[in-house]
């Protein structure tokens, strides 16, 4: 029988040689964040961009399943799923835990791993040993309150936002009790932290010698990667010899991960050599509809102009074309209001009353909110541009809709410049 050091040798980024044998997945179903660091810009759909927080697909927990299904098919060595954000898994606990708890399920012999900021991690760690998640990943970047209110531009917590040391604060106490509790429940605790000249550098080896005490086993130095649009695109990146010499410095309290490729949040295939068709099976995977029973919802709305086209936003349509199939291909049969303005969530509740009948809803863009009230209401959401004729043959005969709405990046301020104040 396998034991979890079985498991930590084959994981590749807690032993360089698995690196060479054994392939690992992170599956995009946690687009929200609930702190925004100075280094992030998670730009939707940068195919080229190899750096954390980054993907070309968020997928729902039933749609994340499929494409694993699909994914294994292809891969040999597939040993290792994880979740690694777009944002933080736990700042959208719910579409997380319900990926685990599926992937789990049909894949119970699989690695399962998650990386976090550890502000709301600790409340589920009794349910991540439950599942069978061995390693965690908590991105640490200082222990000083002081030089963390430097990294982060807020933090949200129990539905306020927190700034400065105050925020700092809160977030370290949370990250540094997740510590002790994921070791007591037998899960091999990772941490990262990326190397900020002229703010962390000669800082981050008193974070080993922190997190030792606790029962941290690895820790992964990381270097900035200084991105377009945030406070520290200016930053130079850390040279060789201050790498070196953080490495060498931590490497007195923790084992030093150095093989890190800054994996993607929807990265598959060996470390550093991933799959480049993924992007197309994530697209293909995100447009999937969760079968279920459809005999009582013969239709499907459309955000549209003029009837040809899927071209508006959910919040400025002013109705929808309602389509049903027919033997004789797809026909619009009335056309209904979108639901009033100025009444917050309850709008979108009552969206989802006039659309009882319907299926599914093309539409251009949608916020994260509404989008989940509506889909908890059984309409599966379509983002997508382009002919109504394509996005219905996707919805009613389960075909790959190609025009897949593609925006620029996620709500919430996550594009570094948003104030926190909810997404959707």
């Amino acid at each position: 029988m396998e034991t979890n050091e079985d498991k930590k040798l084959a994981h590749p980024c807690f032993n360089e040689d698995a690196k060479h044998t054994s392939a690992r997945v992170h599956l995009p179903v946690a687009p929200k964040c609930n702190i925004q660091c100075n280094y992030c810009n998670r730009k939707y759909d940068c195919v080229n961009e190899s750096r954390p927080g980054v993907t070309s697909s968020v997928l729902a927990p039933f749609q994340a399943v499929e494409y694993l299904k699909d994914l294994d098919s292809r891969m040999d060595n597939l040993a290792v799923i994880g979740i690694a954000g777009p944002g933080d898994p736990f700042a959208n606990a719910e579409e997380t835990l319900e990926t685990m708890r599926r992937v789990n399920k049909e894949f119970p012999n699989k690695i399962f791993c998650l990386s976090s900021n550890g502000l709301e991690l600790e409340q589920h760690i009794d349910e991540l040993a439950e599942l069978n998640v061995t390693h965690v990943t908590i991105t640490i970047n200082a222990i000083d309150p002081t030089i963390t209110a430097k990294i982060y531009k807020w933090v949200r917590f129990n539905k306020k936002v927190y700034r400065g040391v105050e925020g700092a604060k809160i977030l370290l106490d949370r990250q540094l009790a997740c510590i002790p509790k994921l070791k007591a429940a037998g899960i091999t605790v990772k941490i990262n932290s990326i190397i900020i000249p002229g703010i962390n550098e000669d800082h981050i080896p008193e974070v080993a010698k922190k997190c030792a005490e606790l029962g941290a086993d690895v820790i992964n130095c990381i270097p900035l990667i200084p991105t377009a649009e945030t406070p520290f695109e200016t930053v130079e990146k850390p040279d060789t010899k201050m790498i070196f010499r953080t490495r060498t410095l931590c490497s007195e309290h923790l084992k030093i991960m150095s093989h890190c490729a800054r994996c993607r949040a929807d990265a598959a295939g060996l470390l550093g050599q991933d799959m480049k068709e993924t992007h197309a099976l994530l697209a293909e995977y995100s447009s999937r509809a969760e079968e279920m029973d459809t005999s009582n919802r013969p239709y499907v709305a459309v955000g549209t102009n003029e009837g040809l086209l899927v071209n508006l936003h959910l919040g400025e349509a002013r109705e929808f074309y309602i389509f049903e199939h027919t033997k004789n291909g797809f026909k619009m049969v009335e056309v209904r209001k979108n639901a009033e303005k100025g009444k917050g969530d309850e709008r979108w509740l009552n969206l989802a009353r006039t659309l009882k009948d319907c299926r599914a809803i093309l539409i251009s863009g949608v916020g994260e909110n509404p989008k989940a009230m509506l889909k908890g209401c059984g309409i599966h959401v379509v983002e997508m541009t382009g002919l109504i004729d394509e996005g219905l043959e996707g919805v009613y005969n389960n075909k790959v809709i190609r025009s897949i709405a593609k925006p620029d990046a996620f709500k919430c301020g996550s594009s570094c410049k948003g104030e926190a104040k909810g997404c959707g």
